[in-house]
């Protein structure tokens, strides 16, 4: 699926549930399970390609190659976490263009203050003016694709409501597509937001009960981030089968013959049939 299949989905009228992928399998899981879109998140970028913490330690390159590497394998609408967009306004135009021409078709960019600068020792938000620049700049570097911009916000937590709800004023007159305003726990806020936005689609955490079990799309919730289990899920299959190997125990396969399916065994035997070997049948 091209990028151009997440506007519908923000100008939609229902919550969009993400799957959380890390790399073509995990996307084309995510296309045969029937997900409308999916998220690569920082954290889960950082583990798939350093196998790190989430620390702002992958490049814009090593980001991108693998936003090109997921979205080669066909996924669903792809949103890709980009952090602080590497830098300052003009690093973040830049990384919104690398990451369209890579197939997302949707950007965030966040006014956290990234990386962690030396004796701060506490999480902390970038001036408005600082994060409008961003906005700007990455709603002007998008112009002409179909990758949208997500404004992300980090306040809620560090400046409270109040302060948050000008920010996305702000953010939402910069030029971004959606709102993504992360803490959130009751619906009043998210309604709030909405408010704030001016009827700007919002993308939100599954934070708190309310958030995680409300009815959000007519608060214009359009995007819900449910977690990154799948790589967990991953990682603790695999260190089980290494350990059943090293124990010279049996590992049985729960699911036989799904490998074959997702890497597409099938097309590309008939294709090494027709192209690789003399003998093959289908030589049209």
């Amino acid at each position: 699926m091209g990028p151009d299949g997440m506007r519908p989905l923000l100008h939609g009228s229902t919550c969009v549930r993400l799957a959380s992928v890390f790399d073509p399998l995990s996307a084309r899981m995510a296309a045969e399970l029937g997900f409308e879109g999916c998220i690569l998140a920082g954290s889960v970028a950082s583990l798939a390609v350093l196998g790190a913490p989430d620390l702002i330690l992958v490049t814009l390159t090593e980001l991108a190659e693998q936003v090109r590497r997921i979205t080669r394998a066909d996924p669903p609408p792809l949103v890709v976490d980009a952090d602080h967009g590497f830098g300052n306004a003009l690093s973040a135009a830049r990384t919104v263009q690398e990451l369209a021409a890579a197939g997302a078709a949707a950007v965030t960019i966040e006014d956290s203050a990234l990386p962690e600068a030396f004796g701060s020792g506490a999480a902390d938000v970038v001036g408005v003016d600082e994060a409008v620049g961003k906005l700007r700049a990455a709603a002007e570097a998008k112009a002409g694709t179909d990758t949208v911009v997500i404004a992300r916000t980090s306040a809620y937590g560090v400046e409270g409501l109040t302060a948050t709800l000008e920010r996305v004023r702000r953010y939402a007159e910069a030029g971004a597509d959606a709102i993504f305003v992360v803490g959130l726990q009751r619906l009043e806020e998210v309604a709030a937001v909405q408010d704030a936005a001016g009827g700007l689609p919002q993308m939100l955490y599954a934070t708190g009960p309310d958030i995680a079990t409300g009815d959000l799309a007519p608060l214009g919730v359009r995007l819900l981030v449910e977690g990154h289990l799948p790589m967990v899920a991953a990682v603790e299959g695999a260190w089980e089968a290494l350990s059943a190997q090293r124990d010279r125990g049996a590992y049985q396969p729960r699911h036989p013959g799904l490998i074959s399916r997702l890497t597409r065994a099938d097309d590309f035997e008939r294709r090494t049939t027709r192209f690789l070997r003399p003998d093959g049948t289908d030589h049209d």
